[in-house]
């Protein structure tokens, strides 16, 4: 009998901030027991029936029913475990200390307390922005600076709640010191608006955001920065754009008939954006409560991130504004529907049995319910190997039974090897993080950011596989839940709530599956993986070399309109075994080549990979595509050690020959 003791438990999906964003930070994984002293357990068996009559004579708990892994959930004592232990030496694995703490705070005390409101507030030629002190003591700010567009005039006034306003008579041009050597405090945990009155008023409240400059600070390692906005916030959420999916809304491909399964914090589902789709018809067609293990008619969301993960993948709502596709909508796939399956808590918190038992009603149901996709939204740090992780056996499982999973990288790059778990399973497809700098119309300036997850994974495999848009994604969060208490600066006038991370990122290719399993539902999960990744575009230097490693890149950013023209059936997945791991006779490791004295590499990484770091925001070398790369050069390049000559023209033949065969 093998017996691995002590296991870290539960995974933990808290949420901290980053540079002017909210991005849910990685999970943490905590092990302790309950109250009464007793341990929850897992155990692994070949014969459960066998395992559950022992359980129960020894006066065990019964949790957590897991045939998709050969497991079950109990709740004892070390000594009713051992008496177990004693009795039945058809157990191959026990994993204990499996109970959840409480969540840490979020954020943590070396952080800079001092945060903003993500949007100016008008009011005619006077615009409010909202500062915030996240700590529990007075801070005081002593540093501020503007800069306006010469279209709003003057700069006349200045008014703080903690002293007299201040009339002023300042041209725009020179950055201005808006505190005018006073001292502005903020009460600990409180907020404070300040208010700016110019000569004129603007036409367009978001298009001047873009185009002013305004910061507030503690002291030089203590600033928050008004982030810029797009054109039409309110009319449109960017993201089906940027991504291709508008196009197909347009086309009249919007996910019909497809269902996708969402593990993740439950749903809110008073928006009828959010429960009904374009049709007005209701589309949440199952709710299944993990940490109860039961269908519910109600899976709330305490904590809002699973309704934020719906909204980015299925709001309903159409765009309108007028330069936009039409029709299209807000959410990347607004007709399919949904399976809700809540295994979070209020603060992000959940046990990996609760994880895994949601995975295993979504494999039982997904015949029924056709449940093509599983979107999972989170990341923890992985303890095993990917093959003994009970979430990955599951998932194994889950894949082997046609689901296409998707997974988050998760949040805690930049140092390689922090691809979380399950998005560290070969099989699936895991999706890092780009953003697009608040601007839809041109690709110089995405970039990945520091805090998207780096590969590789322990056992070498190159992680993520794509990246996808994850930069400040406008969905829906409910009033009082967690994100909205906690993270109020991200809170737009409309209601709605900003966003960043990989958990974004992968919502939005959970969608674009969707998309494309519409327009072909015969395509296997496998397919689906080597259709998004062999079209996906890497960035390019203007070397010719990958602008980032495929650890952080994957094989490039997704894109939906070049994996249904030109992508591949058949990649790199074919070279893995699903049934020879599952059984144990393979096991599968990637082609990282490791060092004790330097960072992970690949074979010829110097050769074919740019050395430098990567400007973030716009970028003189970075490009996106063969295409994008060969169109900014002279002449065709000599020496560039990756032939983009000959991939941009088998991508051109290819395309020729789909127009030639198309009727």
């Amino acid at each position: 009998m093998n017996v691995a003791a002590r296991a870290a438990g539960p995974f933990l999906l808290s949420v901290s901030v980053l540079a002017s964003h909210a991005v849910e930070a990685e999970p943490e994984l905590f092990a302790d027991t309950d109250a009464g002293g007793k341990l929850l357990v897992m155990l692994q068996s070949k014969d459960l029936a066998g395992l559950e009559i022992d359980l129960t004579a020894a006066g065990a708990e019964i949790t957590h029913r897991l045939p998709i892994i050969d497991a079950i959930g109990a709740r004892m004592s070390e000594a009713q475990l051992e008496t177990v232990l004693q009795r039945n030496d058809s157990i191959s694995r026990v994993i204990d200390d499996l109970a959840w703490e409480p969540s840490p705070e979020l954020g943590s005390s070396d952080e800079c307390p001092l945060k903003s409101a993500i949007e100016l507030d008008w009011e005619g030629s006077n615009t409010s922005w909202t500062l915030f002190n996240k700590s529990d003591h007075p801070i005081h700010l002593a540093q501020g600076e503007l800069q306006w567009p010469t279209r709003l005039g003057k700069l006349t006034g200045v008014a703080m709640a903690t002293s007299s306003a201040t009339t002023l008579s300042h041209a725009p041009g020179e950055a201005v010191d808006w505190l005018a050597g006073k001292t502005l405090t903020i009460d600990a945990r409180a907020t404070t608006a300040v208010t700016f009155s110019f000569e004129h008023a603007p036409t367009s409240a978001a298009e001047i955001q873009s185009d002013m400059q305004l910061s507030a600070a503690l002291d030089d390692d203590c600033a928050t920065e008004l982030v810029p906005s797009y054109r039409f916030p309110l009319a449109d959420s960017y993201y089906p754009s940027v991504s291709g999916a508008a196009v197909l809304h347009s086309h009249g491909f919007t996910g019909h008939g497809i269902t996708v399964a969402i593990l993740d914090s439950g749903l809110w589902e008073a928006p009828p954006s959010l429960r009904k789709n374009t049709r007005g018809e209701d589309r949440i067609r199952a709710r299944f409560d993990a940490t109860t293990g039961t269908e519910v008619n109600e899976a709330r969301d305490e904590s809002g991130h699973g309704t934020h993960m719906l909204s980015v993948l299925g709001r309903s709502d159409a765009t309108t504004r007028s330069d936009a596709p039409s029709p299209s909508y807000r959410g990347t796939a607004p007709d399919a529907d949904i399976v809700v399956v809540k295994a979070f808590g209020e603060s992000g918190e959940a046990g990996f049995l609760d994880i895994v038992r949601g995975i295993q009603w979504v494999v039982e149901h997904a015949e029924a319910l056709n449940i093509r996709v599983l979107n999972l939204s989170f990341a923890a740090r992985p303890r095993w190997p990917y093959w003994d992780d009970p979430v990955n056996q599951a998932l194994m499982r889950a894949w082997q039974h046609g689901l296409f999973i998707v997974a988050a990288a998760g949040n805690e790059g930049p140092d390689p090897m922090t691809v979380g778990s399950p998005g560290n399973l070969p099989y699936l497809l895991t999706v890092g993080a780009v953003t697009d700098s608040w601007t839809d119309t041109s690709r110089d300036d995405d970039y990945i950011p520091d805090f998207s997850s780096r590969g590789p994974t322990p056992l070498g495999h190159i992680k993520p596989d794509v990246v996808a848009l994850g930069g400040h994604m406008t969905g829906i969060v409910p009033p009082g839940s967690t994100l909205s208490k906690d993270l109020p600066e991200y809170l737009l006038a409309s209601g709605e709530f900003v966003m960043t991370g990989t958990s974004q990122a992968a919502a939005l290719v959970s969608g674009l599956a969707a998309l494309m399993l519409q327009i072909d539902p015969q395509t296997t999960n496998d397919e689906l993986k080597c259709l998004l990744v062999s079209s996906a575009e890497p960035a390019i230097a203007s070397d010719g070399r990958l602008e980032y490693s495929p650890f952080v890149q994957g094989s490039g950013l997704v894109s939906v309109r070049r994996a249904l023209t030109i992508g591949e059936r058949s990649c790199d997945q074919n070279n893995l075994d699903l049934a020879a791991d599952l059984d144990g006779s393979q096991r599968f490791e990637g082609p990282a080549v490791f060092s004790s004295s330097a960072a992970p590499t690949l074979p010829d990484q110097q050769l074919l990979i740019n050395d430098a770091n990567s400007e973030k925001g716009l970028s003189a070398s970075r490009r996106w595509g063969a295409e994008e790369h060969l169109k900014r050069l002279a002449a065709p390049p000599q020496n560039s050690p990756i032939d983009w000559v000959s991939i941009y023209a088998r991508e051109q033949k290819r395309l020729k020959s789909l127009a030639i065969s198309t009727p």
